[in-house]
């Protein structure tokens, strides 16, 4: 491997760490055919997003695009929850690291994209404005890629 690029990982380094049973509800919430709930209860509180702007996201065509996805919001509870915080082995990656953070994404996102670039020698975090909300943009992405890369 000779770069290693990352969107916006989530890691919470120790900070305003999701409850630990936060999985368990969503996957029941799955369980009982309530997807909505169960994005939403991630929206919430693995996210963090207030509930004004998840009321918003619920009255666009993307909420019904993502609903069918509800399972796998668990499985991002629980990675999230397990490994919270990188490893020694992952801050010592030995190539060039690039971390991608859109300039209007979550405020958690933001905060663990600074954090990750200060705690890997040979990060970079590179900021971009087109994407948001947590969207990464193809154009933006490619080009930042093909330049690190070149």
């Amino acid at each position: 491997m000779r770069a290693l690029f990352l969107s916006e990982p989530p890691f919470h380094f120790g900070v305003h760490e999701p409850a630990p049973d936060l999985p368990s509800r969503i996957q029941a919430l799955v369980d009982a055919g309530d997807r909505e709930e169960a994005v939403v209860l991630f929206q919430r509180e693995a996210v963090g997003l207030p509930d004004a702007m998840i009321a918003q996201f619920r009255a666009t065509d993307a909420f019904a695009g993502v609903v069918p996805l509800a399972q796998s919001t668990v499985y991002d509870a629980t990675l999230a929850r397990e490994l919270s915080t990188p490893t020694d082995a992952m801050l010592a990656v030995d190539v060039p690291v690039t971390i991608l953070c859109g300039q209007q994404t979550f405020p958690f996102l933001s905060a663990a994209a600074e954090r990750l670039a200060a705690a890997m020698p040979h990060a970079e975090l590179i900021i971009s404005p087109e994407s948001i909300g947590h969207r990464l943009d193809a154009h933006a992405a490619t080009r930042i890629l093909a330049a690190r890369l070149a």
